[in-house]
């Protein structure tokens, strides 16, 4: 079994029952769900003119390769009714492997540890909830280190109560 961290994301829909969803699906396929972060509010990342996200990281062991798990959480997200949309755009589920055991892998279709989670508070808060000292396989560095080392976070805030309205 390989240890996988997935960041999930919501920002359509019921979007905290669609996280609990997403890991219920991953459950049901063979995953063993080994943790569960809190929920967090944040603003959009990327366009900024969409609603607010629920954003999760879990720790699940799986007994597939790195594709065959691409493949799985990619008919989860269609299966709940995720459709090709806006980079970046609203989306009802995004399952993402951040980190699959120690490896480090770049194909056409996937790499690993996911390129853009060392810039993003919205990844590294929930997945530092989790595995904190979890060693980042490419940089040496922990989670924790790489989510202290982006300074002040804003536009984050546990779920419920979430953040304040929208100006």
């Amino acid at each position: 079994m390989a240890r996988v961290y997935v960041g999930l994301g919501s920002n359509l829909g019921r979007r905290a029952e669609a996280i609990q969803e997403a890991c219920e699906r991953m459950v049901a396929r063979g995953a063993t769900l080994v943790a569960l972060s809190p929920l967090y509010e944040t603003e959009p990342w990327g366009l900024v003119n969409q609603p607010r996200f629920i954003n999760a990281a879990c720790a699940v062991e799986v007994p597939w390769p790195p594709l065959e798990t691409l493949h799985i959480l990619k008919r989860i997200e269609r299966e709940m009714g995720r459709a090709p949309a806006a980079r970046y755009g609203p989306r009802i589920i995004d399952l993402d492997i951040l980190l699959f055991d120690r490896i480090h892998l770049v194909t056409d279709r996937l790499t690993i540890p996911h390129p853009g989670m060392l810039d993003r508070a919205t990844v590294l808060l929930p997945l530092a909830d989790i595995a904190a000292d979890l060693v980042h396989p490419v940089t040496g560095r922990n989670i924790r280190e790489h989510l202290q080392a982006l300074g002040e976070i804003t536009g984050i805030a546990p779920y419920p109560p979430g953040l304040p309205p929208q100006c």
